[in-house]
């Protein structure tokens, strides 16, 4: 291989029905990609099987390590100039190939780059539809250059990722390798690109507990506690000032609704807020109005504000640990800590 050549890796653990959509996405890229290589982490179903193809490369990681450990092992293994990272769970446009190389040539300063999930989720569901539809919306508003990288469609210098030592293994489940691996290339110096005209089609169907599960132990706690590593919040993607408003508006009409219960005036402060972080809610759920129509819109709010309440609890709790391991002598937490006997 030689210039800017492309090595997809996907990672994949019981990848099912979706899986076998993906490869087949791949397969049908035109151009094609110059290497395809499939990591299997340990999957139990027919996800093997699945990947048997002359055109695609199989490897294994012996057993389930996480989509870090299978994609550091996939790019060791690859030849291209240029590796781009998939996942099992989404299909690529027969174009995105030719668009990535397109950008590689005329954006010859980046080191990597992201895409989105498009306008068209896989799943029918109002929380499928909305989780990728916001995806959606947030990358596709966002500035051109990032700071965070992105495992389900993004592509990277391989000789930078060896570099930087690729996707940290410590995170043995799906989470934010893929965003902590961002902030180093970005603390580092190295250009990322979000790139619009990218885009994946999601097929993975979310339902409450499997997406607020996702959002707060996969997301928001180990993001929080990333934030805090790094010591500064970028105004990107769903970081950005009006966010950050958004998160504490909900977390003060919880409060305020709370208070009323013992003096009711609070009441109509909680209502003052929810118009307050209705106004600044409202681009985006105008967006959804014009995409899905007015009752999809007033349909997706109260989790829309949910997800904004938790995201906040998340971040306060990781907050206080911090704070309580700076200023508290580690035995003390560890004893207050401990159950009592």
């Amino acid at each position: 291989m030689h210039g800017d050549t492309v090595s997809i890796v996907v990672p994949v653990f019981n990848g099912g029905v979706a899986f076998e959509s993906c490869l087949k996405s791949l397969l049908e890229a035109d151009p094609a990609p110059d290497e395809i290589i499939v990591v299997d982490d340990g999957s139990t179903d027919c996800s093997c099987q699945v990947a048997q193809h002359a055109r695609i490369r199989l490897l294994h990681t012996g057993r389930q390590q996480g989509p870090a450990v299978a994609r550091n092992l996939g790019v060791q293994s690859a030849k291209g100039d240029w590796i781009f990272f998939v996942d099992a769970d989404v299909t690529i446009p027969a174009d995105a190939i030719a668009i990535l190389k397109s950008k590689i040539a005329s954006e010859t300063d980046v080191d990597a780059l992201i895409g989105s999930y498009d306008d068209a989720p896989g799943a029918a569901n109002l929380l499928s539809q909305y989780k990728n539809l916001l995806h959606h919306y947030t990358h596709q508003q966002s500035s051109s250059e990032g700071f965070t990288f992105w495992g389900a469609c993004g592509a990277i210098r391989r000789g930078l990722f060896l570099e930087q030592g690729g996707f940290d293994e410590s995170y043995a489940r799906p989470s934010i390798e893929d965003i902590e691996l961002g902030y180093r290339l970005y603390a580092a110096g190295h250009k990322i690109l979000v790139c619009p005209d990218l885009q994946v089609k999601h097929l993975k169907r979310w339902g409450c507990r499997s997406l607020f599960r996702t959002d707060v132990f996969q997301r928001a706690i180990p993001w929080s506690q990333l934030l805090l590593k790094y010591g500064e919040m970028k105004n990107a993607l769903n970081l950005n000032h009006w966010c950050r408003a958004r998160v504490a508006l909900s977390g003060l009409i919880v409060l305020f609704a709370v208070f009323s219960v013992v003096w009711l005036p609070m009441l109509w402060v909680a209502a003052v807020l929810m118009l307050t972080l209705l106004v600044l809610d409202f681009p985006v759920i105008n967006w959804f109005r014009r995409e899905k129509g007015v009752l999809f819109a007033l349909a997706i709010i109260p989790w829309h504000w949910f997800s904004h309440f938790y995201s906040g609890v998340a971040f306060a709790g990781v907050l206080a640990q911090h704070w309580a391991s700076m200023f508290l002598p580690q035995g003390r937490i560890r004893e207050n800590s401990s159950p009592a006997q």
